[in-house]
């Protein structure tokens, strides 16, 4: 009787040769089985391989010019300074100059209990947790900046006729 071989002209192959993809999958999970792993798993740190490998190769091989803070640079030496290469370098703003605090005028006991008024009616309608203190300070100021201009008035930040007259119409009392 005539081999295999002389009839068809071909070597038999054997069985479970890794001759295409899915042998070498078979193979790699027989490994990721004796390593005490399931498919899922297996699967899992193949994917994060995959990832640290596109992540490795995108920093670096396929970013344009050096790091800001390269891993890899040498230190320069602390006496040596770098020398300008005659490229744009950027300069700091000057800083404003000093705030001087606005002058605090003294308020009379009835114009304080108006400014109570208007932080508590400010606190009611929800522009900030004001204290009702009947000094302005930021907080105040701030609310009432923030109530004229969705009120179109003029934005002042500081208690005035105007203003009571709006916050005492939206109230529906007056503001004393």
């Amino acid at each position: 009787m005539p081999s295999r071989r002389a009839q068809s002209g071909r070597v038999p192959r054997r069985r479970g040769a890794a001759d295409s993809s899915g042998g070498r999958a078979r193979r790699w999970l027989a490994v990721a089985r004796r390593l005490g792993w399931g498919p899922r798993e297996a699967v899992a740190i193949l994917a994060g391989v995959c990832a640290a490998a596109a992540i490795v190769a995108n920093a670096l091989f396929l970013q344009s010019g050096p790091h800001p803070s390269p891993f890899f640079a040498s230190p320069s030496p602390l006496g040596r300074r770098a020398e300008p290469t005659g490229a744009a370098v950027a300069v700091p703003r000057a800083r404003p100059a000093e705030i001087t605090p606005a002058k605090v005028e003294a308020q009379s006991p009835a114009s304080s209990k108006r400014v109570i008024a208007m932080q508590r009616a400010l606190a009611q309608f929800g522009y900030g947790q004001i204290k009702a203190t009947g000094m302005v300070d930021g907080d105040t100021r701030a609310a009432i900046e923030r109530f004229e201009r969705e009120h179109r008035l003029p934005v002042t930040g500081q208690p005035s006729d105007r203003l009571a007259r709006e916050l005492a119409a939206m109230t529906g009392r007056p503001l004393d």
